[in-house]
C-alpha cells in the first residue's frame, strides 16, 4: 500500500505539477500574462457577475404574441384565398387559439375547405419534431362554419424557432453595445438568458432587450379628422395609434404596411445637417426601396407614418418621391436614444415581445469588496486549519498541509482548465472544502493511531491506516457528492457556482488526501525510517476515551425530540424571512456617495411612491443599505417599473450597487425546485447508504440527516436570517457534510459487527462512537474554523450561507453520535438487542470471532 513504483511517482508530480501551472496565471494580473511568450498557459478563472459586476436578465416570450401574429396571418391567408376561389363568406374573426369563417352558399361549402386546405397542410419542421407538423386543425362539424385552431404542436414549433430568431436578435443587439464576452442562451422552451459582465448601465441593456422593435411605414388616414375616429369609430382598415411624445399625440393610421423593417440593410445614428439634431438615416433592400418608391410617389403631399412598435414615432409629409431607397427618421431623440434606435433597427425586429422575469445586476465596486472579502476570508480560514493540523499531528500535519496547498492549487487549476465560473458562493465552496480536504488527512491519521496502539509496528500501522481508511473516505464523499451534484443540476447562478467548486473540491480531496498524502508518508518513511509517529503538541481526544453514550439516548433522543417538534410549529406559525428567490420582489443594495445613509429619508422618500411594501435595512458599514420592495400585483413588468421608480428617486444621493429582481413566475420554480432538491438528494443517499451498508444504516442516516434539516430550519426562522437560494444551498451542503460524519460512525460500526458477533448492540455502539470519536470532533472543528473565517470576514451577501453553514456543522456532528447510532437499536440492527440491551453494557467482555 505505501510502495510506490518510479512510473507512478511521476505520474502523480507530473499530475500536481500540471495543476500549479494551470492555477499560477490567477496569482497575476492580464497586463503581466499578455507580456510573456505564447506558450505560456494564461488561462485565468473566469469572475461571475457577482465579482466582476454585471448583468444577468432572464426574457421570456410571450406565447400570445405568436398566437395573435398566426392568427392574423391565417385570416389574410383566408380572405385571399376564398376571393381568389371567388366563394362568398361572413363573420371572418376569431377568438382566443380559434379563427371562424361562415360561408355563405352553402353549395360552395365543400369548394371552401378545398380552397382552404393549405391552411392544414403539415408543415416541415426539421430535427424539432423528427418530420412535420400540423400547425391548424380545422373543426367543419357545424353546417356552413369552418374553424381553424392552432395546434398545440404548432405553438410548440412556433415558440421554438421564434426563439431561435429571437436568440439571434438579442445577441446583434448586446453585441451592439460593445460589451465584453457577453452570454446569450436558450434556456427551457421559451425563455433566454442573457448575463453581459461588466456592464455599467443595465437598466439600457433592459431598455433594449424590452423592446420588440417591429417598425412600419404605413399612411396617415385622412379621410376623416382623428378626433372624431376617437368619439365614433375609425373608418375600414383604419386604427388609432398614439406617438412616443408626452402627452402623446393620437393619429388615424391605414393598417396597410406599405414597407416593414424586415426590408432594412442599414440604420446609423446622424445628425440632420439643417438643424444639427440626432437622427436615423436608414436605407432599403432593393425590395423595399421600389416599394417606398412606388408609395411616395402615389401619394405626394400627403402623410406617412413611422411606427415602433405599434407607437408613431414622426408622421412627415411625402413633399416629392422618395426614389432613392433612404430616408431618416426624425423625433425628440437624444444622441443615445437615436443611437439605440440604430441599434434596434440593424438588429431586426423580435417575433414576440421579450418579458424581464429576473434581474440580478452587481456593481463593479461591490464585486471588488466581494473578492476582498473572499480573499480575507481564505486565508485566514486556511492560517486556522494549517495551525489546527500541525497542532494535532505534529509532522504529520505539516504534510497535510502540503497537501491542503496541493488541494488549492487543484481547485485553481480545474476551474481555470474547464472555463468555470468563480462566483461569491464559489469562493465559499473553496473555503469549505480547505476544511474539509483535512478531514480525509483526519480519517487517515486517527486510524494510524489507532493502529499503532494496537501494537503494530510504524510501517504496519500506516499502511493498515491507509487501507481501512479509504472505504470510509469514499463513502463519505460520495454522499457530499450526490448532494452537490443536485445542487447544481437544481440551482442556478451563483449557487450553481458553488456546486462546480464544491463539486471540484470534494474530487480533488480524494487525490490529495488519500494518493498526494500517501506519497508524501512513504517518503518520509524510506528517508526517516522513523521508530514512532511524530508526537502532536496537544491530543484532543485521550485514547481509550469510554462516554456511556447509549446510557443517554433516551434522553439526546427527548431533546431532539422536543426540539424538532419547536422547529415545526414555529416554520409552520412563524413567517421565515424568505428572500425575494421564493416570494418574488426587488432587492436594492445601494452605497452612500457621502457621509452616512439615513434611513428614515429613504424610506420616508419610498413610501411616497406607492410602490407597496417596502423595507430599508443597515447592511454591513453605516453607508450601505438593503432595500426590499415586496411583489407586484402587476406582474412581471410591474417590478421593472420598482426598480425605475427607486433608482429615479435615489440615483442622485447613493451608488447602486446591487439589484435583484424575481417575478412572482420564477420565485414559484425556484420553491418548487428547491422542494424537488432536498427530496431527491435524501432519495438519492437513502439508495447509496442502502447499497452500501443495510437498510437499518439507510434509514438511520436519513432520519438523522432530516432532523438537521428541521433543526436548521428553525434555525433560520429564531435568527430571522434571510432565507434564498444560497440558504437552499447550505441546508444541502448540510445534507452531505452531516452524512459524512454519519457514515464515518456508520463505517466502524460495521467494521465491529464482523469483528464481535456477542457483544450486545448498545456496547458495540458505544465502542465505536468513542473509537471515531476524535475522528468525528476533529474532522468538525477543521471545517468549522475554516467556516468560523467565512462568517466573520466573507462579507454581508453570503452571511445566511454561512450562518446556516456553521449551524448545520455543529448539529450534524451532534446527530450522528446521538441520533444516527442509536437509532440502530431501535430498528433492531440485531435481533437480540432487544433483550441484551437491558444488560450493563460497561462491564461486559467483547468477545471476538
Amino acid at each position: 500500500m505505501l510502495y510506490f513504483s518510479r512510473f507512478k511517482m511521476i505520474l502523480i508530480w507530473v499530475a500536481v505539477a500540471i495543476t500549479v501551472i494551470l492555477a499560477a496565471p490567477n496569482l497575476f494580473p492580464a497586463s503581466t500574462l499578455a507580456q510573456l511568450p505564447s506558450w505560456v498557459p494564461k488561462r485565468q478563472m473566469t469572475l461571475g457577475l457577482d465579482l466582476q459586476g454585471g448583468s444577468h436578465i432572464l426574457l421570456e416570450m410571450n406565447q400570445n404574441d405568436l398566437i395573435k401574429d398566426r392568427l392574423e396571418t391565417t385570416r389574410d391567408e383566408i380572405r385571399t384565398l376564398l376571393r381568389d376561389a371567388k366563394i362568398g363568406y361572413t363573420g371572418l374573426a376569431g377568438t382566443g387559439r380559434t379563427l371562424q369563417v361562415r360561408i355563405t352558399d352553402p353549395a360552395q361549402f365543400d369548394a371552401a375547405k378545398k380552397a382552404l386546405k393549405t391552411l392544414t397542410d403539415p408543415v416541415a419542421a426539421g430535427l424539432f419534431s423528427g418530420g412535420s407538423i400540423q400547425e391548424m386543425s380545422l373543426d367543419d362539424s357545424e353546417p356552413g362554419l369552418l374553424k381553424f385552431t392552432v395546434t398545440d404542436a404548432g405553438i410548440k414549433y412556433r415558440t421554438s424557432t421564434a426563439l431561435a430568431q429571437s436568440i439571434e436578435v438579442v445577441e446583434r443587439r448586446v453585441n451592439e453595445l460593445g460589451t465584453t464576452e457577453p452570454i446569450v442562451q436558450r434556456q427551457g422552451d421559451d425563455r433566454i438568458l442573457v448575463q453581459v459582465p461588466g456592464l455599467q448601465d443595465p437598466q439600457r441593456l433592459k431598455e433594449i432587450l424590452g423592446q420588440t422593435a417591429k417598425l412600419t411605414f404605413q399612411m396617415v388616414d385622412q379621410s376623416m379628422p382623428v378626433q372624431d375616429a376617437l368619439k365614433g369609430r375609425p373608418p375600414a382598415g383604419s386604427s388609432v395609434l398614439y406617438s412616443q411624445d408626452d402627452p402623446p399625440v393620437p393619429y388615424l393610421i391605414e393598417n396597410r404596411v406599405i414597407v416593414s423593417g424586415e426590408n432594412l440593410v442599414d440604420a446609423q445614428a446622424t445628425y440632420n445637417s439643417q438643424n444639427n439634431e440626432p437622427v436615423v438615416s436608414f436605407r432599403f433592400d432593393s425590395k423595399g426601396a421600389a416599394r417606398f418608391g412606388q408609395a411616395t410617389s402615389q401619394n405626394v403631399g400627403k402623410l406617412f407614418a413611422i411606427i415602433l412598435d405599434n407607437q408613431v414615432i414622426s408622421a412627415p409629409q411625402i413633399r416629392e418621391p422618395i426614389l432613392g431607397g433612404t430616408g431618416q427618421i426624425s423625433g425628440n431623440f437624444t444622441a443615445q436614444s437615436a443611437n439605440d434606435l440604430a441599434v434596434l433597427l440593424r438588429a431586426g425586429a423580435l417575433p414576440a415581445t421579450l418579458t424581464v422575469i429576473e434581474e440580478r445586476t452587481v456593481g463593479p465596486g461591490l464585486g471588488q469588496d466581494s473578492i476582498h472579502a473572499g480573499k480575507v476570508a481564505g486565508i485566514i480560514g486556511s492560517i486556522l486549519v494549517v495551525a489546527f493540523m500541525f497542532v494535532a499531528y505534529g509532522f504529520l500535519g505539516f504534510l497535510a498541509n502540503i497537501a491542503l496547498a496541493v488541494h488549492v492549487a487543484m481547485i485553481v487549476g480545474l476551474l481555470s482548465l474547464l472555463g468555470a465560473t468563480l462566483t461569491l458562493p464559489g469562493i465559499a465552496g473553496i473555503v469549505l472544502t480547505i476544511g474539509m480536504a483535512v478531514d480525509s488527512n483526519v480519517l487517515i491519521y486517527e486510524r494510524i493511531r489507532e493502529e499503532r496502539r494496537a501494537g503494530r509496528s510504524v510501517i504496519q500501522a500506516i499502511d493498515t491506516g491507509f487501507s481501512k481508511a479509504l472505504a470510509t473516505i469514499v463513502d463519505s464523499n460520495v454522499t457530499s457528492l450526490i448532494a452537490t451534484v443536485v445542487l447544481f443540476y437544481l440551482g442556478t447562478g451563483p449557487v450553481k457556482g458553488f456546486a462546480i467548486t464544491y463539486a471540484i473540491g470534494i474530487l480533488t480531496t480524494v487525490f490529495t488526501a488519500f494518493t498526494f498524502t500517501r506519497l508524501l508518508v512513504s517518503i518520509w518513511l524510506r528517508r526517516a525510517r522513523p521508530k514512532e509517529l511524530p508526537k502532536a503538541p496537544v491530543t484532543f481526544i485521550p485514547p481509550g476515551t469510554k462516554i456511556p453514550f447509549m446510557g443517554i439516548r433516551r434522553w439526546t433522543f427527548a431533546l431532539s425530540s422536543f426540539l424538532s417538534v419547536l422547529s415545526v410549529v414555529l416554520f409552520m406559525t412563524v413567517d421565515i424571512n424568505y428572500g425575494i428567490d421564493f416570494k418574488g420582489g426587488s432587492m436594492i443594495e445601494v452605497k452612500s456617495k457621502s457621509g452616512d445613509a439615513n434611513l428614515g429619508d429613504i424610506r420616508a422618500r419610498l413610501m411616497e411612491l406607492n410602490i407597496g411594501e417596502v423595507q430599508v435595512q443597515q447592511f454591513g458599514a453605516p453607508n450601505d443599505v438593503l432595500i426590499r420592495v415586496g411583489t407586484q400585483d402587476g406582474g412581471e413588468n410591474a417590478e421593472q417599473t420598482v426598480i425605475d421608480k427607486v433608482r429615479g428617486e435615489l440615483q442622485d444621493q447613493y451608488d447602486f450597487r446591487r439589484v435583484e429582481v424575481v417575478g412572482p413566475t420564477v420565485s414559484g420554480e425556484l420553491a418548487k425546485q428547491g422542494t424537488i432538491a432536498m427530496l431527491v438528494a435524501l432519495v438519492g443517499i437513502l439508495v447509496y447508504v442502502w447499497f452500501r451498508f443495510e437498510w437499518q444504516f439507510a434509514v438511520g442516516a436519513i432520519v438523522a440527516t432530516v432532523h438537521d434539516v428541521v433543526m436548521t430550519l428553525g434555525f433560520f426562522v429564531i435568527t430571522g436570517l434571510e432565507f434564498n437560494q444560497s440558504s437552499l444551498a447550505a441546508i444541502l451542503t448540510i445534507i452531505g457534510y452531516s452524512l459524512n460524519d454519519t457514515i464515518v460512525v456508520y463505517d466502524r460500526v460495521r467494521e465491529d459487527l464482523r469483528k464481535y458477533k456477542r457483544m450486545p448492540l448498545p456496547q458495540l455502539l458505544n465502542n465505536a462512537i468513542n473509537e471515531t470519536l476524535s475522528r468525528t470532533t476533529l474532522t468538525s472543528v477543521t471545517t468549522i474554523l475554516a467556516l468560523l473565517a467565512l462568517v466573520l470576514f466573507g462579507g454581508e451577501v453570503i452571511r445566511s450561507f454561512t450562518m446556516a453553514m456553521l449551524f448545520g456543522v455543529v448539529f450534524g456532528t451532534y446527530s450522528s453520535i446521538f441520533i444516527a447510532a442509536p437509532l440502530l437499536i431501535l430498528f433492531k440492527l440485531r435481533p437480540q438487542a432487544s433483550a441484551d440491551e437491558e444488560k450493563p453494557v460497561n462491564g461486559g467482555k467483547a468477545v471476538a470471532t
